[in-house]
């Protein structure tokens, strides 16, 4: 199903993908190649190589006789994945920029849905789905509940926050003209939390659409319970330092209280449901985000996630 809105013609679009040491960058650009596009769009890739040495320069040389549009190289190391995002955002000139990540495969109708909802909306940014695609072997659990899949998130009505393993964004809007990655949170991941985080406050809005599906494959070596609770006690920890910035001390204990009880309810509530694995799992990772949430109010260090610490099968800056 596709929507029922036809995009404008006659846009510029840079379509950016960040990348670290990963082959499936491969089939991230050839993906590119299938997309429906309007009469008058002009489409360009940006590839941002954020390794230390050149390292996907060959692959881009040998795919470009592939695709229909220009891809444009830029190595930009090292190791800090803000780095390859604003390198991207600097090289972008057109009237939207979509991001991908390097280990993900569009739809043919991706590019063609975020651009019509963001011509419906009038959104500053408009995110799409990821569906996570899992190897047989993969936990049952784990592919019974869709622990990797990736939505945005809904508080009253409104997404305040978004990622960029998928998303359109208005170039020159004036929430996004000139704002840029965190270089400090460019090693731990929760960069793009911040930054969508901070365009909302600053007045942006964040559309959905929801036919704008990409594919991710989830490989062995994050088909585990410790990788996911890894990545939710850190995806805690950035909502509650982006909380502690702004917040008094009275409100600061305040929030530590909640999310302390939160996670102690969560943790019970897996305790209760020790034979339902998928169940115990979802509400055991809610709460180790609560934990995590605990943690950045106390304003300890984010755990990090990019960079030397990531091992060789785990390299790729994309989320």
């Amino acid at each position: 199903m596709t929507s029922s809105e036809t995009p404008p013609g006659n846009l510029r679009i840079d379509l950016c993908i960040c990348t670290f040491r990963r082959p499936e960058l491969a089939d991230a650009l050839r993906s590119l190649a299938s997309l429906r596009v309007r009469e008058g769009w002009r489409l360009r890739v940006v590839v941002a190589d954020n390794d230390d040495v050149p390292s996907a320069c060959e692959l881009v040389t040998g795919i470009r006789s592939e695709l229909p549009f220009p891809i444009v190289y830029i190595h930009c190391p090292a190791a800090n994945i803000s780095i390859a995002r604003n390198a991207c955002l600097e090289a972008a000139d057109g009237d939207f920029l979509a991001f991908l990540d390097d280990d993900e495969t569009a739809s043919p109708d991706w590019l063609w849905e975020l651009v019509a909802t963001a011509d419906a909306t009038g959104a500053d940014a408009v995110l799409g789905p990821v569906r996570a695609h899992y190897q047989d072997d993969a936990p049952r659990w784990m592919r019974d509940g869709d622990f990797h899949s990736t939505l945005p998130v809904w508080v009253r009505g409104d997404i305040l926050t978004g990622y960029t393993c998928n998303v359109l964004l208005r170039r020159a809007s004036r929430p996004i003209a000139g704002r840029r990655f965190s270089l400090a949170r460019g090693r731990s991941g929760g960069e793009d939390t911040e930054y969508f985080t901070r365009l909302h406050e600053a007045g942006g809005t964040i559309a959905f659409a929801p036919n704008a599906w990409v594919h991710e494959p989830v490989p062995a070596a994050r088909a585990q319970l410790s990788w996911l609770a890894r990545r939710r006690f850190r995806s805690g920890q950035t909502h509650g330092h982006l909380l502690d910035a702004k917040a008094s001390p009275i409100i600061l204990g305040k929030n530590v209280a909640l999310a302390s009880a939160k996670a102690l309810y969560c943790f019970v509530a897996a305790g209760a449901l020790v034979f339902s694995p998928r169940l115990r799992n979802r509400y055991a990772l809610r709460g180790i985000m609560h934990a995590g949430v605990v943690s950045g109010l106390a304003g300890l260090r984010e755990l990090q996630q990019y960079g030397d610490v990531a091992p060789k099968q785990e390299a790729g800056i994309g989320s």
